[in-house]
Formats: structure tokens, sequence, C-alpha cells
């Protein structure tokens, strides 16, 4: 068998509300539409993504041996991901966040870990890394077994094998993060990050700057998401700008993996750097029409007709 994508990471069960009129006081009550239960992290919402858009996904990652675990592997197969590679762990919880929407402010996020900090580079199976066209690592730094040097090892062989390699992060929070991705860089042909990332791993703020220093460190093509604000590519000699769709904004909740699924699936059709953007733009932006990872995430039919009307303008900086 072969796979398009082998979505390595985070796993997650996303606990939501709708947008609520303001955060509660101590002791105060406030209510919202809905509660929701959904499928978060990035390997699982990337897979997601990827299959309603006609992409052969494969998904390694850890959960417990729980109703949470069991929901985030019946929601993948009923989405067409093969979920062979997920372990569950009978000694811990499966990973949950908790995610606050109020209305007119970004969202809040309360975060367990759980069975996401045993992922290991050697639960990455050997031969379904080599039977893929692009290895997508999804949530760096926050499963705290996944050890660099393990995984530069995997992504130097993942290359030899024709793979592509593509990271994203999620940071635990400050510190010294460089150390963290100085050997893994120069062996990662993509790199996602968002600017807010990006300015906690090189201490920079802007995105322009933030994407020159992971290309001077050894990354192929940067691409560093500033949500409404726009998306900073640098690839060798090519510096471009995308600015962001205009649409509904209901909640952000996935939109960054939304995009790293479509930057992928130009990446898969064998599109340049401006395709890619066109693809992660699009997918990102259908994201955002809902408070859930991946509800409103657009086929491959819908996507290829909002391209077509809606051009991304993309320009040189």
């Amino acid at each position: 068998m072969s796979w398009d994508c082998l979505s390595v990471g985070l796993l997650v069960a996303d606990h939501l509300c709708t947008p609520i009129s303001h955060l509660p006081r101590a002791g105060e009550l406030v209510l919202a539409d809905r509660l929701e239960l959904n499928i978060g992290g990035c390997a699982s919402n990337a897979a997601i993504d990827l299959a309603r858009n006609d992409v052969k996904v494969a998904v390694v990652g850890c959960v417990g041996d729980d109703a949470f675990g069991q929901f985030i592997i019946d929601t993948l197969n009923r989405a067409r991901v093969d979920t062979a590679s997920i372990r569950k762990l009978s000694d811990i919880h499966t990973s949950g966040t908790l995610i606050v929407n109020v209305q007119g402010e970004d969202r809040r996020f309360i975060h367990t870990i759980g069975a996401n900090g045993r992922l290991r580079a050697a639960d990455v199976p050997l031969d379904r890394l080599r039977a893929s066209k692009v290895f997508y690592v999804g949530g760096y730094r926050l499963m705290t077994a996944l050890e660099q040097d393990r995984l530069v090892e995997l992504f130097q062989q993942a290359r030899d094998w024709g793979v592509q390699t593509v990271l994203d992060v999620v940071m635990p929070g400050p510190g010294e993060h460089w150390s963290h991705f100085e050997r893994l860089l120069p062996h990662t042909d993509v790199f996602l990050p968002n600017n807010d990332e990006a300015a906690l791993i090189t201490g920079l703020h802007d995105p322009q700057q933030q994407a020159l220093r992971f290309h001077e460190a050894g990354v192929g093509t940067v691409v560093i998401t500033c949500g409404g604000d726009g998306t900073y590519l640098v690839k060798s000699t090519e510096r471009l700008f995308a600015a962001a769709h205009k649409v509904n904004f209901v909640g952000g909740t996935g939109a960054g993996d939304a995009f790293d699924a479509g930057y992928i699936r130009g990446l898969l059709e064998g599109g340049d750097a401006r395709r890619c953007l066109a693809w992660g733009s699009a997918l990102g932006a259908s994201c955002v029409r809902s408070i859930s990872a991946t509800e409103s995430v657009f086929t491959r039919d819908e996507a290829l007709a909002f391209m077509e009307a809606n051009p991304l303008d993309i320009k040189r900086w």
C-alpha cells in the first residue's frame, strides 16, 4: 500500500462552546447556544482536511484507552483516514483542549497533553514512511517524548526516499526554543509556523524577518501565517506575500491545520509556491466559518470552485 501523506502528531478531543458574550466572572454562569465535542489536534485535523480533498492519508499518534480516544479513532475512520498506526495506551488519558470562544475576541485554550506526550519517533512505521509522498509532523514541541535528534533521523530517511518533509509546531509558551529546532530545520522541506509561534522561536516579531531567519537556518520553504493579515513565504530567491480571503468569521480553531492541509494538497499536485499558497489560503479561509476544526473545510470540488471565483492576491516583497 501507499499513501499520499503520513500525518504524525497531535490527536486531541476538543471541547468547544459557541461564542459567548463575555468570560464569566468567579461564580458567574454564562450561557452558550451549544457545547460541542469535536476532533482536534494538528495531525488529525490536517488528515481529515486532506481526506476531504481526495488525499490518501494515514495518521500516527497516541490516544488513551478511553471514550475520548475511541471518539478520535472513530471520527478519523468515518473520514476515510487510515488509523492503523494509532497507539491506544491504557495508563494515560487522551489529550483534550477546552476552547472558549468569546464574541469579537480570539479563542482561548486550556489544554492537557495526555497521551500525546508519549509519542516517539520510534512509533512512526518506516514501511509507511517509505510508501508516502509527504511526511507531515504537526504539533512539534508539545509532544515531549518526540526528541529532535530522532526526528532528524526520520526526516533524513524520508528525504533519502524522496518523501517531502513538512513541519508545523505548537509552542508550550515562552522560553528558549531555538535549540530544539536548529538541527531539524536543515532537513525540513516546508516549515509552517504562525507569526506568534515564530516569535517565540526566533525572538523576532516581523514575519518577513522570521521567514528569512528560518530560511537561513536551512529550511527549503518557510511559510509564516498571520491570520487575517495574510501569509509570508520565502523559498530560495522567491519572496511572496498572500493576502487573506475575506469570509464570514465564526471561529479560528483548526485554521492553521487547514492551511497546512491545503499547502500539502498543492505539493501533491506538483504546484509551485503560488499554487500551494492558493490551496492553503482557500482551505484555511473555509475553516473559520464554524467553531470546530474541520466541519466547514472545503472538499476538493468546493476548493477548486472557490479558488477560481476568488483568485488569491499574491505579491512579491
